[in-house]
């Protein structure tokens, strides 16, 4: 018999009234609406249009979470991830439906949430405890923890309200995973902080999965679900589109342009291009080659096609791909002219060609990328698009050891590397003297 869900939402919905008109402040105002709407009604024979819109954020969601699960919610801005994270924290009662939380639950909805500003870090801790349930005896158990973790011990007397918001989310998260919570609920807590305490949220999170404890974790960037969920649930205009394996989730968040998503681009025509246009490039496409999402430690799929003027143009043909970064750098270079065997050289273009460079990897760190293509025979310029395809490497335990390279690392590439000892000498004690 399965295990009770830890996290339950039954039909969950969520609707807000909206004025469409200035908020009536007084008596007088309210008179003059009324007054409004009944020689509307004499006039045109009809009631006068609504003076407050309904607005649902959330329509019909449901869903479970088993215990030690950790679950991603994602979706575009304005989507109702963070209406459903307030319902489950009990900020927001739901319009219809029902949710249910077994256990203590601790969350962190936005940067020092629970945190009252007048009060120093330390208060605050013991503030959060008691909200929690816990008693002095407990939180002081967990207080030199919570405080090493968070990295604010230098502050840790100091008004919140003078802690920046890097400090103020360090401390957030670590008070909010560090209190005994049987489920934690989390909304962007990766956006603000360094890479190093972004890894320490990684391994914090994961101890308290493997210690059975129960996170929802809601984001609208991609990669921050790709690095901590198993499972994800994609959310548009307040539904549900898609409940399952966090792959495909993001696969389908990606590549719907109604989630303003799109891992791989077609090139257009720009007057960005130069050479003879012999052979044109016409399109320009970036995908992970099993079809999932675009990881550095994944398979790429780089498809490019190109179109002849002249049916049946002699060979000698070589085409250069250029990876560049948002700011415009080069930093990889790939060209048919590398192959040993090259079966561009030899190819005569047809009306359309389509010629794919596969990789094992593209092992650079997860960020924006373009491409840039260059067709050319024997040195002359054909044809060229100078940024085409973007697309976007979201991160992965690249290194097969737990610590997932994030946007923040210090490198663009990423090396696999291997590391032994080749000696150690024994300590030598100091000579008594």
């Amino acid at each position: 018999m399965p295990d009770h869900p830890v996290i339950s939402a039954r039909g969950l919905g969520k609707c807000f009234r909206i004025w469409t008109h200035s908020r009536p402040t007084s008596l007088a105002d309210r008179v003059e609406g009324i007054v409004s709407t009944l020689r509307h009604r004499q006039r045109h024979h009809e009631d006068a249009p609504p003076r407050r819109e309904e607005i649902w954020a959330l329509r019909d969601v449901s869903f479970d979470v088993q215990r030690g699960q950790v679950l991603g919610v994602i979706g575009p801005n304005g989507a109702g991830k963070s209406t459903l994270l307030s319902i489950l924290a009990r900020i927001t009662e739901p319009t219809t439906g029902l949710a249910e939380l077994h256990g203590r639950v601790s969350s962190l909805l936005e940067v020092g949430t629970g945190f009252h500003p007048e009060l120093s870090g330390r208060d605050n801790i013991y503030l959060n405890g008691a909200v929690l349930g816990m008693s002095r005896r407990e939180v002081d158990e967990k207080f030199d923890e919570i405080v090493e973790f968070s990295g604010v011990a230098d502050f840790i007397d100091v008004p919140v309200k003078r802690f920046s918001s890097g400090m103020y989310v360090r401390l957030g998260f670590s008070v909010a995973a560090h209190l005994d919570p049987e489920v934690l609920l989390l909304d962007e807590v990766l956006a603000v902080g360094d890479s190093a305490f972004q890894q320490k949220c990684l391994r914090r999170i994961n101890e308290l999965t493997q210690s059975g404890r129960t996170v929802l974790f809601v984001s609208h960037t991609p990669s921050a679900v790709a690095q901590l969920c198993q499972r994800a649930i994609v959310i548009n205009e307040g539904r549900i589109v898609f409940d399952g394996d966090v792959d495909t989730a993001l696969d389908a968040y990606l590549n719907s342009p109604q989630l303003g998503g799109g891992a791989s681009a077609v090139a257009q025509e720009t007057a960005n291009r130069d050479g003879t246009g012999e052979v044109r490039i016409t399109a320009v496409r970036v995908a992970a080659a099993d079809g999932g999402v675009l990881m550095p430690d994944r398979p790429v799929r780089i498809e490019v096609d190109v179109a002849a003027d002249r049916p049946g143009t002699a060979g000698g043909l070589s085409v250069d791909l250029g990876l560049r970064n948002t700011a415009g750098a080069q930093l990889v270079t790939l060209s048919t002219r590398y192959e040993a065997d090259d079966p561009v050289a030899r190819l005569l273009p047809q009306s359309r060609t389509t010629l794919v460079c596969e990789l094992d990897d593209l092992p650079l760190r997860p960020d924006r990328y373009a491409v840039s293509v260059a067709v050319e025979r024997h040195g002359e310029l054909l044809d060229s698009c100078r940024h085409q395809a973007d697309f976007t490497l979201h991160p992965s335990d690249f290194y097969n050891s737990g610590f997932i390279p994030l946007e923040s690392h210090p490198s663009v590439v990423l090396v696999r590397q291997r590391w032994r000892i080749e000696s150690a000498e024994p300590a030598r004690q100091a000579a008594a003297t």
